[in-house]
């Protein structure tokens, strides 16, 4: 276990997770990479994740390529208990990646949302789609 341990909840199939993953990798560090499509999540997770970001619920779910809309959960009504109960029965419904660090957790949507979790910064880094993040 390092001093400085980085959890990121991962989509391989999502540029941006990619990309987070890659930035942190560029710094120097080997996270713990959890694929949540394949583990799945808990209630006690989701609420730790959710407290620990400051978002709601909501502002963590998913929408674009997803069922919440079939679900109900785009209605003003949804309530964040009934969301988080869907995110559980659906992973896909949670937007990603998350980044868990000593520095806090939160969802790193650019992947850049990383580096202020990071307590080193990568010398370089390009996306994916070739956009220099760090020159």
């Amino acid at each position: 276990m390092t001093d400085f341990p980085i959890t990121i909840y991962h989509n391989p199939d999502c540029g941006t997770s990619r990309n987070t993953l890659a930035l942190i990798r560029a710094a120097g560090y080997e996270p713990e990479v959890v694929e949540y499509l394949q583990s799945g999540w808990t209630p006690a997770l989701l609420d730790e994740l959710v407290s620990a970001t400051g978002l709601t619920a909501r502002e963590l779910l998913r929408d674009k390529g997803t069922p919440a809309a079939e679900l109900g959960l785009l209605v003003s009504g949804a309530s964040d208990s009934a969301i988080l109960k869907a995110m559980v029965d659906h992973p896909v419904l949670v937007n990603r990646p998350i980044v868990k660090t000593p520095k806090g957790v939160r969802l790193c949507r650019p992947s850049e949302e990383v580096l202020p979790l990071l307590d080193r910064q990568p010398d370089h880094f390009v996306k994916e789609d070739g956009a220099v993040v760090i020159p």
